[in-house]
């Protein structure tokens, strides 16, 4: 008996059982040795209040943003729905440590398997969920990528609501694909800046050959649900209900890392532009080093062409470019920062999110940034070794990974090593083409 219960030695993944799906989110919060600064009124700076904003949320996302509990419960009907993708799968990427020769052992979570092929899709359904309570009938958001725009689409039609999108100029041109993807359930979908809200007009004014922005899509979507009693905005990343939503994905890879045998992660890596995929990722794993269970180096990676960690400072700043957000303590490198139009789109913002950003100022995280070439040289190592094509931005954390494997064995070191590959690159091939042909500008 002791021998079937033992890990199998060649085993290359862990799916669990969808009963053995979480059934709260976490929430980090509960557990910070310091409480996080509160996002502030940008008429009074003073700290928000639920009122302040409920033309743009619904009060039951509204509530999550300023909680303090720990663990928060996901309603039955948005649980059901993740049933379709939950639990994702976890794997040991044994062909990618031949491939480098390595002595660490290398793990990864694999958010592709949703029906967008990201891990959005985490956060898309229960926002979605909580506007249809409360009675909104029609969403605005942006999206960088269009992952988020997919991901809320999807989630927008299963609940009967309409969509609208506005997407970054540069990814709208570059991966067309993403926005055919988001009209196919059922969004409107504009090229950000747009000449349809008043912000869109001024900054194209403003910036006449912009490729456009995160924080110029965010002011458009925001207006455009600020005018509309029965809309309601969502955001992809960057709040604190949002990293909520995906904690999902750390709490299933702690128990499937469990599964085959390692008792803890020494290094987890995570891509970070907005921060919702590496705060869903991390925050379990930095609560089992908060507890006292581990002491796992916990890494935000980031593009070197958005380093808010890395090269930002951490005050008060709005998360748009028009000015029309709260206030958040977040490391920015300013709301009218442009980022040049590197091809992981989802990570082309100039802020990161308070609370990702209140960990790495108490020093519970760490960051690196990594450049375009060497992110893709990543991905294309992953994808010839693994079979599976990453994301652009998912390629930041196989690149971190990457450098730590191999400095692992110059140091004749074996850490078990984690990484958050957030979804998958199919949508991203010509980016990879461009790569491969040797086009690709680095950053």
């Amino acid at each position: 008996m002791d021998d079937l219960n033992r890990p199998d030695p060649m085993q290359t993944k862990v799916v669990l059982d969808e009963s053995q799906m979480p059934t709260h989110w976490y929430n980090i919060v509960a557990d910070l040795p310091t409480p996080p600064p509160p996002h502030l009124h940008p008429a009074t700076n003073e700290p928000l209040v639920p009122d302040d904003l409920t033309a743009l949320f619904p009060m039951g996302l509204i509530a999550q943003e300023a909680s303090t509990e720990r663990w928060i419960e996901i309603p039955k009907e948005v649980h059901d729905i993740y049933r379709l993708w939950r639990p994702s799968p976890f794997y040991r990427a044994r062909r990618l440590e031949q491939a480098l020769g390595t002595t660490a052992r290398i793990y990864y979570k694999y958010e592709g398997a949703s029906p967008v092929g990201s891990h959005k899709t985490n956060s898309a359904v229960p926002q979605a969920y909580f506007n249809k309570l409360d009675g909104r009938s029609r969403l605005t958001t942006e999206t960088g990528a269009g992952q988020w725009g997919s991901a809320l689409a999807f989630a927008s039609q299963i609940f009967g609501l309409e969509c609208e999108i506005w997407q970054v100029r540069s990814s709208y041109e570059g991966k067309p694909y993403r926005h055919v993807l988001m009209e196919t359930f059922g969004a409107k979908v504009h090229s950000s800046p747009s000449e349809l809200t008043n912000s869109g007009r001024a900054l194209r004014e403003q910036f006449p050959d912009t490729t456009g922005s995160l924080g110029m899509a965010i002011s458009e979507a925001v207006e455009a649900a600020a005018t509309d009693p029965n809309a309601a905005y969502s955001l992809g990343s960057v709040l604190n209900h949002v990293l909520l939503h995906q904690t999902v994905i750390g709490q299933e890879a702690l128990t499937q890392l469990s599964l085959f045998g390692e008792p803890r992660a020494d290094y987890v890596f995570g891509c970070a532009g907005g921060g919702s995929n590496f705060g869903g990722l991390a925050f379990p794993f930095l609560r089992e080093n908060l507890a006292g269970h581990a002491e796992a180096k916990i890494i935000a990676c980031e593009p070197k062409a958005a380093p808010s960690l890395t090269e930002g400072e951490y005050r008060y700043d709005f998360g748009d470019t028009a000015h029309l957000t709260p206030l958040l303590k977040m490391y920015s490198l300013g709301a009218d920062f442009v980022p040049d139009p590197v091809h992981a789109g989802g990570l082309r913002y100039h802020g990161m999110a308070p609370l990702v950003s209140h960990c790495y100022h108490e020093g519970l995280i760490g960051a690196i940034s990594v450049k375009q070439r060497e992110a893709f040289e990543a991905g294309v190592l992953f994808a010839r070794s693994e079979g599976i094509v990453p994301a652009s931005e998912s390629n930041h954390a196989i690149a971190g990974a990457l450098r730590q494997a191999r400095q692992a064995t110059e140091d004749g070191a074996s850490p078990v090593i984690v990484i958050g590959v957030s979804g998958s690159g199919q949508l991203d091939l010509p980016a990879y083409a461009e790569f491969l042909s040797g086009d690709m500008a680095d950053s």
